[in-house]
């Protein structure tokens, strides 16, 4: 019998991770692509997604015919269901059935969701959180994203549109977010919100290492690292501040939930260690309660760059 492999991708608005696994559930083969966004990208996502799944078949040299299915985490809200992206914030997709030309051109099951939600869900089927039954997850990069596992099952709302916790206002009167609101978490602990506090600092004449980082509204996550290493404190500032409105976020839902563990994922926090652990710990309990605070363990993700892609092969396993 031909061995299955499963292709899983990581699609964001500025580049496609892609990885096949073979039927050890080990990664066989990589790829990471530029996808372009802005106004070029009604070049359709579609066809890069194509482009990336035939290049990956061809360089790993697999046969077509022995992809059991394909599976992507991609930002916005997607119905997993129907494999249709109602709407993404960084991609040309409004209303838009991905799966059909997906499925028509390789021949195999196609299946989608939510990047966070299926970052999370990597996390808890083969990363940090596995064996675990309520999970909360915060996934810190360019925007804020939050994943909930409750009672053994992903949880995504009515309309799947549920876990938005990256827009849980903290600062009624704070900087307003892309979404329209004002001091969402996003807005204050994200890398924008990092991105406006240096940009503000910037304005007011002070010197930072952060002076120069920044192209097209955002930072490097490893500038960040080095100007932390540097006890640079501008840089210092706005991680202190980031981390003190995740631990209000926190602690709001450990009360809210009750979850056995809490996880932090994405860019930022993989590139800086420990460091936003460290401080949210050193402050979450203020606000939350303890005999609630009692029962939950607070870590950082396992699996860096790879949960989304382990979250997509889980979407096949569980199919």
């Amino acid at each position: 019998m031909a061995a299955e492999y499963n292709i899983c991708l990581d699609i964001g608005g500025t580049k496609i991770l892609g990885a096949i696994f073979d039927s050890k559930k080990k990664i066989i083969y990589r790829l990471k692509k530029k996808t372009k966004s802005g106004g070029d990208s009604a070049q359709n996502v579609e066809e890069v997604i194509i482009s990336v799944v035939d290049e990956m078949i061809k360089e790993s040299g697999i046969k077509k015919s022995q992809i059991n299915a394909i599976s992507a985490g991609a930002p916005g809200v997607i119905d997993s269901d129907a494999g249709i992206v109602l709407f993404s914030p960084n991609l040309p997709w409004r209303n838009y059935d991905i799966r059909t030309p997906i499925e028509k051109k390789f021949g195999v099951p196609f299946y989608i969701g939510n990047d966070v939600n299926v970052g999370v869900l990597g996390e808890w089927k083969y990363g940090v959180a596995k064996g675990y039954k309520n999970v909360v997850g915060y996934f810190v990069g360019t925007g804020m994203g939050g994943g909930l596992i409750l009672d053994g099952k992903m949880f995504t709302g009515n309309k799947f549109k549920g876990a938005e916790l990256g827009h849980m206002v903290l600062e009624p009167e704070g900087p307003l977010c892309g979404c329209g609101q004002r001091g969402c978490l996003e807005a204050l602990s994200s890398k924008k919100g990092m991105t406006s506090y240096f940009q503000q600092q910037i304005s007011r004449g002070r010197k930072t290492m952060m002076d120069g980082q920044i192209v097209n509204g955002t930072f490097k996550s490893k500038a960040l690292k080095k100007a932390l290493a540097e006890k640079d404190a501008v840089a210092t500032e706005a991680v202190d501040r980031a981390c003190h409105y995740l631990a209000i976020a926190t602690g709001s839902i450990i009360n809210a939930i009750s979850p056995d563990i809490v996880i932090y994922g994405g860019g930022i926090i993989e590139s800086s260690g420990d460091v936003f652990l460290e401080k949210i710990l050193a402050e979450v309990d203020r606000y939350c309660m303890p005999s609630i605070r009692d029962t939950v363990e607070i870590k950082n993700a396992a699996l860096g760059d790879d949960s989304v892609l382990y979250g997509a092969l889980s979407m096949i396993v569980d199919k």
